[in-house]
């Protein structure tokens, strides 16, 4: 679930129900959008062919406007173990990405986490406005 403005402005429109994205199959994988362009002084994506969910590099192209990149290509990917438990797995990203107060990537030399219910992530810097909350058992939302 999208925590803030700027967090649902980086999800693509056609994968988001009320600050929402239901994760379907694992390993559910997300990284910055390359493909935008400039249009009146702002950034905007060029959307992807399709539902917006592209297989290929990720699963999720998040929008990534600011100056100083926070999002890389291939950020961090979200897996389901074999005992139904979940971890977000930091993919090689230069800002890393935080779990509540904890965090992982290269510079932290820790390179998951095991997610629970209500698990805060923030993706890049822990003063990055991307964060997002970690939902599990939403099954029954009928999508």
């Amino acid at each position: 679930m999208a925590l803030t403005t700027e967090s649902l402005h980086a999800l693509p429109a056609i994968i988001k129900r009320d600050g929402l994205v239901v994760i379907h199959a694992f390993p559910f994988k997300l990284g910055r959008e390359s493909r935008v362009a400039m249009i009146r002084d702002s950034l905007h994506r060029i959307e992807r062919p399709g539902s917006g969910v592209v297989k290929g590099l990720n699963d999720v192209y998040l929008m990534d406007p600011g100056e100083l990149l926070q999002i890389s290509r291939e950020h961090c990917r979200i897996e389901q173990n074999g005992d139904g438990s979940y971890q977000i797995v930091d993919r090689g990203s230069k800002c890393g990405c935080t779990v509540n107060e904890r965090r992982i990537g290269q510079h932290a030399g820790v390179m998951s986490a095991t997610l629970a219910d209500d698990d805060v992530l923030t993706l890049g810097t822990r003063e990055n406005p991307y964060r997002f909350m970690f939902i599990a058992g939403f099954d029954n939302c009928g999508w």
